[in-house]
């Protein structure tokens, strides 16, 4: 692997870098912010199942992704996912988590406009539509199970520090569930403009079985998990208490809820399942885990009379989900301009 390759790809790895420390907010900022699990547990579960979905689970939306817009030069992939990472990462220093599958969708469509390329239109309806579907399912499952678990719970008549074990247990493994599908689907938005020129060899021996893929998924795995750890505690302040004060039990129906939604997005096997019984498929799409998060939120404050919201800072984000993806598209129109005619980079070819 050539100096060059590790140069252009570091966008890539920055890139994934944000992501951990902006989406995994939306797993674990409610059960931080809610006290349930301390920052430093959370961290190792995000990073070691980040990395599990992201190798073995992110093929689907990665094809999708790239049939948008065919970024068919290394330097122009560089400026993509730079582009996107650059819009994440002012997003994350300012406390407002955002989506990172609007930045590098923003970052493509910029590339696809500066290269004189045709965006295909279906892809893109398909992806906004999935985006637009997403934090309302994830609202509809978090109130479905609000509803269900509570009647149980209120049914069996658990003591207090039983259900706050079940609870903190049943945090530990939704999370689980919930970063391995967010690896899954979202590792697409780091590495998928990379795909096409990686130069890794596999890896089959009896104990490890990797294609070239993989290893870059891999790596971009490390850095989302680089991200969690070292930037991820302030946007997950704002995810666990300062849009909606949550009970232990709201938190968990949160991360339940986006986990579902997330793998609902990503599976494969699910899509495969409807197709053979002559069902329509959900679209392998990245979608933002971001607006399943604020989705299940505001569903079940709605439920709640709709009180203890921060409307205010809901209307923020919200907002950031219009910005992102123009503001992304901007910044890599512009920046592939001069990476092409200052620096003399080759960012799109013929």
């Amino acid at each position: 692997m050539g100096l060059a390759y590790l140069i252009f790809l570091s966008s890539g790895l920055f890139l994934g870098w944000s992501l951990g420390a902006n989406d995994v907010s939306n797993i674990f900022g409610a059960a931080v912010g809610s006290k349930m699990l301390k920052f430093k547990t959370a961290a190792v579960i995000a990073s070691v199942f980040i990395i599990l979905g992201a190798v073995y689970g992110g093929a689907g939306t990665t094809q999708t992704l790239m049939k948008l817009g065919d970024v068919n030069a290394l330097a122009g992939s560089f400026m993509v996912a730079l582009s996107a990472a650059v819009t994440v990462s002012f997003m994350a220093r300012s406390g407002l988590t955002t989506s990172t599958s609007q930045a590098i969708v923003g970052g493509i469509i910029g590339w696809n406009l500066y290269a004189g390329k045709a965006t295909d239109m279906a892809v893109l309806l398909k992806i906004i539509l999935s985006w637009a579907a997403c934090p309302f399912l994830a609202g509809l499952i978090a109130i479905g199970l609000y509803v269900i678990l509570k009647k149980i719970i209120n049914k069996i008549h658990l003591h207090i520090l039983r259900q706050d074990q079940y609870l903190r247990i049943g945090l530990i493994l939704s999370g689980a569930f919930c970063t391995y599908a967010l690896g899954a689907n979202n590792i697409a938005n780091v590495m998928g403009v990379f795909v096409d020129s990686a130069p890794f060899s596999a890896i089959n021996t009896a104990l490890l079985k990797l294609d070239s893929t993989q290893i870059l998924f891999l790596l971009g795995a490390i850095a989302i998990s680089a991200g969690i750890w070292t930037y991820s505690q302030k946007v997950m302040a704002t995810i666990g208490s300062h849009i909606m004060k949550m009970s232990p039990f709201v938190a968990f129906i949160v991360v339940l809820s986006q986990a579902v939604v997330l793998f609902l997005f990503s599976s494969s096997a699910l899509r495969d399942g409807l197709h053979a019984l002559s069902l329509p498929a959900i679209p392998l799409v990245p979608v933002s885990s971001t607006q399943a998060v604020i989705g299940a939120i505001l569903g079940i404050g709605l439920l709640k009379g709709g009180r203890g919201i921060n409307w205010g800072i809901a209307g923020r984000i919200v907002g950031g989900w219009f910005t992102t993806p123009l503001m992304t598209m901007i910044i890599c129109f512009v920046s592939l301009f001069f990476l092409e005619n200052v620096f003399k980079q080759v960012v799109c070819l013929p």
